[in-house]
């Protein structure tokens, strides 16, 4: 298998500002949005962006909340113990705009699941969907995300990895394919 760099920390420094920016020009001060990131990767992409957005807007009361699909996947392997993560969504949804945040949309399978788990904390008034990378080719759901970072064109038994170090902030994506 061979790495390739998708994207730099510099590259990645600027979608991460571009999404940004984005959610602003389309929530103005944010004052009735949520983000939500799902469990685990999308997590961290979403606290750096939710903090991007905090600055932009100067609204530092935008709600953060972590989602865990684990239950909710229509393809998990039932042989093996699952261990999900905690869901830490402390406020009310019920009629909220709700941005759903992850690393790489790729199936479509964990957007679904995590859009059954959400409602059992309200009905919000739209749900859309931030993703980092947007494997394209790959979906099996019609899922399609409001904010994309990159698009990759990638195979079957390809892997997109993202990185995010909060301390050195030696932030990037890698592709390793597969073997044939």
């Amino acid at each position: 298998m061979e790495d390739k760099i998708l994207l730099t920390p510099q590259k990645l420094s600027i979608i991460l500002q571009r999404l940004a920016f984005q959610l602003y020009e389309n929530h103005g001060d944010l004052s009735n949005t949520v983000i939500i990131g799902l469990q685990p990767r999308g997590v961290h992409f979403g606290k750096v962006v939710w903090e991007k957005v905090k600055e932009i807007s100067g609204n530092d009361k935008i709600p953060f909340g972590e989602l865990d699909t684990t239950f909710h996947r229509d393809d998990f392997r039932r042989g093996e113990p699952l261990i999900p993560s905690t869901n830490r969504i402390d406020f009310l949804i019920e009629g909220k705009n709700v941005v759903l945040v992850d690393d790489v949309l790729y199936t479509g399978r964990n957007v679904r699941a995590a859009m059954d788990a959400l409602t059992a904390y309200g009905r919000p008034h739209r749900v859309e969907l931030m993703t980092l990378i947007d494997r394209r080719y790959s979906r099996e759901l019609p899922i399609e995300p409001d904010y994309v970072g990159s698009q990759v064109d990638t195979r079957a038994n390809d892997k997109v990895k993202v990185f995010f170090d909060p301390i050195n902030q030696n932030n990037q994506v890698l592709l390793i394919t597969g073997n044939e």
